[in-house]
């Protein structure tokens, strides 16, 4: 399942979601602007990699450009390609906007950080011994992901479903369609060879769970858990 846009309107702008895809854009830019060697020594140099984090490993002096646990942080805003930025921006688009509106920008940046942070740490943790750079904003974003399951389970989201030669839209709630996505992650994590480079599934997982536990210290006193839908249940395409 592949979500498209949300039907759940927000009562501020999303500056500080759009300041966050736009850095994301721009990083990216810049990447692209780089050759493939020089590339690679910038995602060693601030992607996060597990075994230098956890001080088994050290890069050489010509990469060591940060604090490793500074990574944790600059990883989050590297991409490995097209397919990778577009899918995470998309996600932060459709779902980062009514996470920002139920916390505030402040809050909702500090939770943003957060939960990317300690996505990133989940990863370390199922393969400490890895020296593989982990980059991407994909652990943040679980952790907005999480906190949509809990504040607004029941919004519709279209939604493009694939069904061999032909895709069908549909308006879904966004607790099967994020509760899908979570089982997917989980799955693939736990079928993955450690030692393989690819996606971060633990990342993804303790991502959208740091989400969960966080959104009530986060969101303001006013939102409430599990909100029903702004639009009436009369305009809902039955699914």
């Amino acid at each position: 399942m592949i979500p498209l846009h949300d039907d759940n309107p927000t009562r501020t702008k999303p500056v500080l979601t759009v300041l966050l895809i736009a850095a994301n854009v721009l990083v990216f830019m810049y990447q692209l602007s780089l050759g493939p060697r020089q590339e690679q020594a910038l995602v060693f140099q601030f992607g996060a990699i597990p075994a230098v984090i956890v001080g088994t490993r050290s890069l050489p002096d010509q990469l060591a450009a940060i604090p490793p646990l500074f990574s944790l942080f600059t990883s989050m805003f590297l991409h490995g390609g097209f397919l990778h930025i577009i899918g995470n921006m998309l996600y932060l688009w459709i779902f980062g906007n009514n996470i920002e509106d139920a916390m505030g920008r402040a809050r909702f940046l500090v939770f943003y950080l957060t939960c990317g942070v300690l996505a990133a740490l989940a990863h370390i943790l199922s393969n400490p011994a890895s020296v593989l750079p982990t980059i991407g904003a994909s652990g943040a974003i679980s952790g907005v992901l999480g906190a949509y399951l809990i504040l607004y389970p029941r919004a519709r989201v279209l939604t493009l479903i694939p069904l061999g030669f032909f895709t069908r839209l549909m308006y879904i709630p966004a607790g099967i369609v994020l509760g899908f996505w979570f089982v997917f992650q989980l799955i693939s994590g736990s079928l993955s060879s450690p030692q393989g480079g690819g996606v971060a599934w633990f990342a993804h997982v303790g991502g959208f769970v740091a989400g969960i536990v966080l959104v009530g210290l986060f969101k303001r006193r006013d939102v409430r858990f599990f909100n029903p839908p702004s639009y009436s249940t009369r305009d809902v395409d039955r699914w």
